[in-house]
Parts: structure tokens; C-alpha cells; sequence
């Protein structure tokens, strides 16, 4: 297997482990934050999606957006899961058509913008968005249960 279709399928493994654990919430979850300032249901999803794209744009587009409280304020205004789970969703697919469509040249290149992973190269990013989409999957299984549901088995 290639280090280009590695990639891919670690990111479509990432991208259907977290509709997975999302799955069982409903329209109605959306809303749900244990405390006011804490990210809601459908604003995680949100977050998620965004750092995803993040992480594309910065080792492969413009560089780092390094305006986070704008970035945060975006994912906040996100009050549906249909809105969140559809950005999720073209995020996931956008990342992994980039890494489908990266050369080995591509993928070894290091990232032009140097404020963040200085150094590393382009292939670099997987590791982060996998990890970071697992620390959001842990919040909405505790989410999930503070709402009295069962989390699904992600691995089946």
C-alpha cells in the first residue's frame, strides 16, 4: 500500500468512527452543552469539521488560519446536526480527495507555513486530525451519556 492510500485510510477510518459515535444523537440533541460555556452537541461536530479543513488548508492551501476566535464563533454558530454533520462530512472528503490526489512529492513536501509543525512535512497532518477527531468523538460519548444514551460500538 502506498504512504497516499495509508493516509486515506486512516482518515476515512477517523471519518466513520466519528458518525459513528454521532450517530445516535437526534435533531434535537443539537443544542445540548453541560455547562453555557462549553461547546454544544452539533458545535463540536462543528469544531471538528473545521479543524479538519484547518489542518488541509494549512499544509496544503493559505496556511494556518490563526484567527481562532473567529474560527471558534463559526463552529458555535452551527445549531443543527444536519448543518454540523454536513460540514463534517465535506470536510472528510475534501481531506481525503487531497490526499488521493498527492504526488509522493506532494505528500514529503514540508508545510510552507512554518507557525505550525514547523518543519514537518505535508503527510504530516493525519496523525493531528485523527487525534484531535478522537478528542472530540470522547466528548460526545460523555455528552451522549449525560443525555441517558448508550454510545454505540465504533469498532464493529
Amino acid at each position: 500500500m502506498s504512504q497516499a492510500a495509508d493516509l486515506v485510510t486512516q482518515l476515512e477510518t477517523s471519518h466513520k468512527y466519528i458518525k459513528s459515535t454521532i450517530s445516535i444523537f437526534e435533531e434535537e440533541d443539537a443544542g445540548f452543552a453541560p455547562q453555557p460555556e462549553l461547546y454544544t452537541v452539533a458545535g463540536h461536530i462543528a469544531h471538528a469539521a473545521d479543524s479538519v479543513e484547518w489542518f488541509v488548508e494549512g499544509a496544503f492551501g493559505k496556511g494556518w488560519n490563526m484567527d481562532f476566535e473567529g474560527l471558534i464563533a463559526a463552529a458555535r454558530a452551527v445549531e443543527t446536526l444536519e448543518e454540523a454533520t454536513a460540514w463534517l462530512n465535506r470536510a472528510f472528503e475534501k481531506a481525503i480527495a487531497t490526499f488521493r490526489a498527492a504526488s509522493a512529492e506532494d505528500l514529503a513536501a514540508t508545510i510552507p507555513d512554518e507557525r505550525i509543525m514547523r518543519g514537518a512535512p505535508r503527510s504530516a497532518i493525519v496523525g493531528p486530525i485523527v487525534d484531535h477527531t478522537a478528542h472530540h468523538r470522547g466528548a460526545l460519548t460523555v455528552y451522549a451519556r449525560l443525555l441517558g444514551k448508550v454510545p454505540s460500538m465504533i469498532y464493529g
